[in-house]
């Protein structure tokens, strides 16, 4: 009986750790943000048709287009997004997600919280990059690390990430970190080189000024088990919508193409997204 007690009162309280709003990783994550939100204030100018003039054409007519032009400029971005369709790699099944992130042009980082369960089991994980270090972690229950990757390739990783997110937040776009070098009137290459690192990946657009996707080579694919492997990856921006004045996209979809077919592993077309 006193057996039966003690398991009764520990599975009540593991239940009430897990449906509880705290969270070592969560609490980490609004450690970080907060010095990307808040550390850094708020750019007091506007964008001009000067701050695109050294841009190729087709990243020009984006910005010009989408409205920025005459739009406060900003030093971070904060974007929340629901019911994400999440895979954790190939053959196994999507989940549904909660993904916050944010992105700071100023300091070139980026931070990101996964939210959900697995199985009735609270699963979060968190992607950093932060001083030119990347890492991707994976938290069961709120307390079993199982995965926990750094080192070179996930830093090359993570920075080509913050890299195909500038159409988001111009500010990034147009600093000296980034190198555009056009290639025709619907294609530019972007190359990114911070704390000793460099990547690199090439934007398509449509006609119309919309930015279409963001391929590269060098975001390297990494397992839950450690493995690692170089696949090409994508990210595309579609079903567009102006939103406080500004065009933007309302689906956003991330792609590894592998040699046996394409894994969307990110699909969301409810985000919100706010500037700093």
């Amino acid at each position: 009986m006193i057996a039966l007690i003690i398991t009764v009162v520990c599975l009540a309280a593991i239940a009430f750790f897990w449906n509880i709003a705290y969270s070592s990783t969560r609490a980490q994550f609004q450690k970080l943000t907060l010095g990307l939100m808040t550390g850094e204030p708020a750019i007091d100018t506007v964008f001009t048709a000067e701050d695109w003039t050294a841009l190729p054409p087709p990243v020009r007519r984006y910005f010009e287009t989408s409205g920025f032009t005459g739009y406060p400029k900003m030093s971070a971005m904060k974007a929340k997004f629901r019911n994400v369709k999440f895979s954790l790699g190939p053959g196994k099944p999507a989940i549904t997600i909660g993904y916050t992130q944010c992105n700071s042009a100023l300091q070139t980082s980026r931070i990101a919280f996964i939210d959900t369960k697995m199985y009735g089991i609270p699963f979060q994980g968190l992607d950093t990059y932060v001083n030119g270090a990347g890492g991707m972690k994976g938290v069961l229950g709120k307390a079993f690390t199982l995965f926990d990757q750094r080192g070179a390739e996930m830093d090359q990783a993570c920075m080509v990430t913050f890299l195909s997110e500038v159409m988001l937040l111009p500010s990034a776009a147009i600093q000296n970190c980034i190198t555009w070098k056009p290639i025709d009137d619907l294609h530019a290459e972007a190359v990114i080189s911070r704390y000793g690192s460099t990547a690199s990946g090439v934007f398509s657009f449509h006609e119309n000024g919309e930015c279409q996707s963001f391929t590269t080579n060098d975001r390297t694919a990494v397992g839950m088990d450690g493995s690692r492997q170089k696949v090409r990856w994508s990210a595309y921006m579609d079903d567009y919508s102006v939103m406080d004045g500004i065009r933007l996209p309302t689906r956003l979809r991330a792609v590894w193409h592998y040699d046996e077919g394409d894994l969307v592993y990110f699909d969301s077309n409810n985000f919100r997204l706010e500037y700093r």
